[in-house]
């Protein structure tokens, strides 16, 4: 990422908000709902894509198709972090990879997709592995935000009218599914969700038609959606802090409904384990994330202890690994 050799303005980060919006809107419907021209609206993408790493790319919502999602928590031996991540980061069913703690730990998001894949990790290589000195594992219960939902849209960059000009049609009726035909397409989605309909025909053997009413239904269904992979430096803030929060039962459902009204917090979720919500906090610098945890969330009625770490380096966001520069 080269975000020292270019300048973002307001309009790049329109123009982001509006592919987070929808993915595949294409530049002409997106200069026409922010009053640019398509022209416009490609050299912006082109430089946030060259310049700043931005991709848009499919997820698989593992919450809707009622799947389960783990949270682990690898300590290391200092020398080892970094492959133990990079290895965890070349693995299909993790999300999210991240080094913590000065580089000595590991935290991953894992979407086994079967119970051998899980047992296979936890219990086979994770424990095989010399440079592991701890293993924490939570269960995700329930998400509070994250997901479909972004934390750039809590920045209300665009206007109430361009979100709803840009929103793709409401989740239809039917349960969320994704049947094996249709991981071929899903999985070059997976790396370039703006691929071209005859990309995403050749790559699965249907036409393109078939293709598009087949996605659209995926998308209707909620079983996938469209994000953006981008650093949270492009946008102003470039400190990350995993926290790890323990709620009193009672107070669960209500800390965790605050935790996701907060601007600070991209993601929460109730999980397992001795501390019982897990969230991913962003700010603009050390001094910021401070005056969160000593403000915001440490004034939060139901709080009773919170665990900070902050991130030291995004391994892996979304679906593929992060390349260093």
């Amino acid at each position: 990422m080269r975000t020292e050799n270019h300048t973002y303005d307001e309009l790049d980060l329109r123009v982001l908000r509006a592919l987070e919006i929808d993915g595949r809107a294409s530049f002409s419907r997106i200069g026409a709902v922010l009053g640019v021209s398509d022209q416009t609206v490609a050299r912006r993408f082109r430089g946030l894509s060259e310049d700043g790493g931005v991709r848009v790319v499919a997820v698989t919502d593992f919450e809707a198709l009622g799947r389960d999602q783990w949270l682990l928590r690898l300590r290391c031996a200092p020398d080892g972090a970094e492959a133990i991540a990079a290895a965890l980061a070349r693995r299909p069913d993790t999300l999210w990879v991240g080094l913590m703690a000065g580089g000595t730990e590991v935290f991953t998001v894992t979407r086994p997709r079967s119970r051998d894949d899980h047992d296979e990790l936890l219990l086979g290589k994770l424990p095989r592995t010399p440079s592991v000195l701890e293993i924490r594992v939570h269960q995700v219960l329930h998400r509070f935000y994250g997901g479909p939902e972004s934390w750039l849209s809590k920045r209300v960059v665009l206007t109430e009218a361009e979100e709803e000009a840009l929103r793709p049609p409401p989740r239809g009726p039917g349960p969320a599914r994704i049947d094996p035909e249709d991981e071929p397409l899903v999985a070059l989605l997976e790396r370039d969700g703006r691929a071209t309909y005859p990309e995403l025909a050749r790559a699965t053997g249907r036409s393109e038609s078939a293709v598009k009413r087949r996605l659209a239904a995926l998308l209707s269904s909620g079983a996938v959606y469209f994000d953006i992979d981008y650093p949270p430096e492009l946008v102003g803030h470039g400190v990350l802090a995993a926290l790890w929060i323990t709620a009193a039962p009672s107070a669960l459902h209500s800390v965790g409904e605050a935790l996701a009204a907060h601007p600070e917090v991209a993601y929460a979720t109730a999980t397992s384990g001795v501390s019982n919500l897990t969230a991913t906090a962003v700010a603009r610098d050390t001094p910021g994330l401070y005056a969160y945890l000593s403000r915001r969330l440490g004034t939060l009625e139901g709080v009773q202890h919170v665990e900070t770490a902050p991130i030291v380096r995004r391994v892996k966001q979304l679906t593929y690994p992060k390349p260093r520069f």
